[in-house]
């Protein structure tokens, strides 16, 4: 059986604690635990990690049980991005919303809920928010995952989420730094390329990696994207100009620097896993998301003895392995610092989500058409997710029409004949209709024109980003699809 290594000194040691890996299962595997014996520092969670925040408190305190001081990290952005709920819908609408409403005293109190319910579970690293402006609005793998596009906008509301999250003793991770929003590449599948100038760098993409420094994000999470004005050749992950340059030298910022996962496709399927990860800690980097792939020990091994070679070889100087793995271990110093117990501030808050989800619906009406009263068909229109989002979340307004109105029924439909077969199964009965991004998939448009020419009274509930011109008898736009925003959007469905 593989074991880690042991009694090969600090090298050995600081390239363990640089890891930032993923496992299987809802309970900690034994080589988990051997590794936090021999120097690992933290761990992520993922959605296949979590059945409840009964078995997460579990789950972690089994590992703090091995060493106290840990990091464990997760991928909680809450709205269309969730893996506390990653089987029932977010309680938390997401980054778009909460722009859509554009009250950062409201995203400071979204976040610290989300920040209590993330420590009241044990985890104490939260790879949020994201702090990328949404520039380009055919973002396959953004979208709703930002506060807009408007780089203010952003900047203020990432700011107060960092500020809510860290009042809870929950380190934020600011991402994807330098700004992943003017892409129309998914990273997780190839590498984006950026092509701005050096004054709409600074002025649109940076302005909310500023705010979120100049609010105290304890982490900043890298972008696996190029940016020729900042270095023509690497990408931000593996660029010395990008990480130790600009956002350690230009921008100031003294905290954790972490990769976007490692076995992505931008930097996997370049440069190799193992090459990747060296490159990344040379860089400037400090910790290495894996995992969300490649969640077993052999990775592990693999890439703790990459490093070590690197170090023996020359080409991973050993006083920059020795400061990454020294930026990870303060985090961890931090977190266990702000560890408390509950006070009378703290107090639950478990209806901000819905209360911000209803805020954030905006609805565009067309004069004549009838209230819905009666039960309606549910035809859900459900584009490929990204890989950031997942398969596993369920989102849509069908079932929370249902239990409003007895006998609502729901279908879910893709392709070129989408509109034809909801409307066959629809079978006469008033049609709302959801769809999510519209504007980036001309089938889901043509399903519309089918539905709106056949019943002029269809509902239009648009999930995404809101881009495309309202229409329909009633258009309503959450600006997100997390469980509260179906639950936003039924109720106004049924108001009219």
């Amino acid at each position: 059986m593989t074991t880690f290594t042991t009694g090969a000194g600090t090298v050995t040691r600081d390239a363990l604690a640089v890891l930032q890996p993923g496992f299987t299962g809802t309970t900690a595997p034994d080589w988990v635990r051997r590794a936090l014996a021999e120097g690992l520092v933290s761990v992520a969670l993922f959605g296949r990690n979590v059945a409840d925040p009964e078995q997460v408190t579990a789950l972690t305190a089994q590992l703090r049980a091995e060493r106290d001081d840990l990091l464990v990290a997760i991928d909680e952005e809450a709205g269309d991005v969730t893996r506390l709920e990653v089987r029932t819908g977010s309680s938390f609408p997401g980054n778009h919303a909460l722009g859509a409403v554009d009250d950062p005293a409201l995203t400071r109190r979204v976040a610290r809920e989300l920040g209590r319910r993330l420590a009241a579970c044990g985890v104490n690293l939260n790879w949020a928010p994201s702090a990328d402006v949404n520039a380009n609005p055919d973002n396959p793998v953004i979208g709703v995952r930002s506060f807009g596009r408007d780089p203010d906008l952003v900047a203020r509301h990432t700011a107060a989420y960092v500020e809510g999250l860290q009042s809870n003793g929950v380190a934020a991770c600011t991402k994807h730094f330098p700004g992943h929003g003017d892409t129309s590449v998914d990273s997780h599948h190839a590498l984006p390329q950026i092509d701005v100038d050096a004054t709409t760098l600074h002025e649109r993409e940076l302005r909310p990696f500023r705010a979120a420094i100049e609010a105290g994000t304890r982490a900043v999470m890298t972008a696996h994207i190029r940016v020729p004005v900042l270095d023509p050749d690497r990408p931000a992950t593996l660029s010395p100009r990008i990480l130790t340059g600009l956002l350690r030298g230009e921008l100031g910022y003294d905290g954790l620097i972490v990769t976007d996962g490692m076995e992505m496709g931008a930097v996997a399927g370049t440069y190799g896993l193992e090459h990747g990860v060296v490159l990344a800690i040379a860089a400037g980097a400090d910790a290495i998301c894996v995992g969300g792939g490649l969640a077993d020990e052999d990775t592990v091994l693999r890439l703790q003895e990459a490093l070590v070679a690197a170090v023996r070889s020359g080409e991973l100087p050993e006083e920059r392995l020795a400061d990454a793995a020294a930026r990870v271990r303060s985090l961890a110093a931090w977190t266990t610092g702000t560890r408390r117990s509950p006070s009378a501030a703290d107090d639950p808050a478990p209806e901000i989500g819905l209360t911000a989800a209803r805020r954030a619906v905006t609805v565009t009406r067309a004069a004549g058409p009838a209230p819905v009263t009666d039960p309606v068909y549910v035809a859900t229109f459900s584009p490929a997710p990204n890989i950031a989002v997942g398969d596993e979340t369920p989102w849509g307004v069908g079932a929370e029409l249902e239990r409003l109105l007895p006998g609502t029924t729901t279908g879910h439909f893709t392709g070129p004949s989408a509109g034809t077969e909801a409307l066959r199964a629809a079978n006469g009965r008033r049609v709302v209709a959801v769809v999510r991004d519209e504007h980036r998939h001309p089938w889901m448009g043509a399903a519309l024109d089918t539905l709106i020419a056949a019943g002029p009274d269809t509902v239009v509930v648009e999930m995404g980003v809101p881009q495309s011109a309202p229409r329909g008898a009633l258009h309503i736009a959450t600006h997100g699809a997390a469980r509260v925003c179906g639950v936003a959007a039924a109720e106004a469905v049924l108001a009219g």
